[in-house]
């Protein structure tokens, strides 16, 4: 008796990537870390400055938060929370009009201890 075939959609690996979704994810981690360079290079030079920024640099910065978490983060859960707080972030300061020097503060030292976390930690190995 021959079995029917089922409807369910194949699941891949992470490392099942077709060779356009590779390149769209490569492509989504470049763009998104150039944007979070460059809004936080704005952040720390006006806070070693001393000089007022407006809130573009923190939209450039949050949004590429978002596209960086599109293409790196595996968790959809944590992808989509990532990506709506990101933009949740941008569009508040886009409202505020307003850059308080708190503000830099936090930005500055919440990204310098997510570069030391992934620096420092190893990425696990598959067995």
């Amino acid at each position: 008796m021959p079995t029917e075939p089922t409807n369910e959609p194949v699941r891949r690996e992470p490392d099942d990537d077709s060779g356009s979704d590779r390149q769209m994810r490569v492509a989504g981690m470049i763009i998104g870390t150039a944007l979070i360079f460059i809004g936080f290079l704005n952040v720390f030079l006006s806070i070693s400055g001393g000089f007022e920024i407006d809130f573009v640099s923190f939209v450039i910065y949050f949004g590429g938060v978002a596209v960086w978490a599109n293409a790196v983060v595996e968790n959809m859960t944590l992808r989509y929370c990532l990506i709506g707080g990101a933009l949740l972030l941008a569009a508040g300061f886009f409202h505020y009009g307003e850059v308080l020097f708190w503000h830099k503060q936090v930005v500055f030292w919440s990204t310098v201890i997510v570069v030391m976390y992934f620096m420092f930690n190893e990425p696990k190995k598959p067995a």
